[in-house]
């Protein structure tokens, strides 16, 4: 395998952050759906309305993005990211004042 093709330069991380009203029954069950919508694609819950999604390319980052863009709600707010895995990695984190390490990634396989 080409170390080239895998490195934490070309894996990317989609991250999805949003707030959505939810005033009405309406607008919850469309709050649900976008968020129940993220999990079923993949996408993992890293903090309070902000799912991260690992991707081991730009081209398979934009699939995503594009779903995302399919599955926007009538209201609210969505911002979409897109993330080396270098600069995720450089994320710290914290926890009540103690350091956390980030979420683990993912190990790239090739098939052939």
């Amino acid at each position: 395998m080409d170390a080239e093709r895998f490195n934490a330069y070309r894996i990317m991380w989609v991250i999805v952050l949003y707030d959505l009203p939810t005033e009405t029954k309406a607008n919850m069950k469309d709050a649900n759906r976008f968020r129940k919508s993220l999990i079923d694609d993949g996408f993992t819950l890293f903090q309070f309305s902000m799912y991260v999604r690992h991707c081991p390319s730009r081209e398979n980052a934009e699939v995503h993005i594009k779903r995302v863009k399919c599955m926007l709600p009538k209201a609210g707010k969505v911002a979409i990211m897109c993330i080396t895995d270098k600069q995720f990695g450089d994320i710290e984190i914290f926890f009540a004042r103690n350091k956390e390490e980030p979420p683990p990634t993912f190990q790239q396989l090739e098939l052939f």
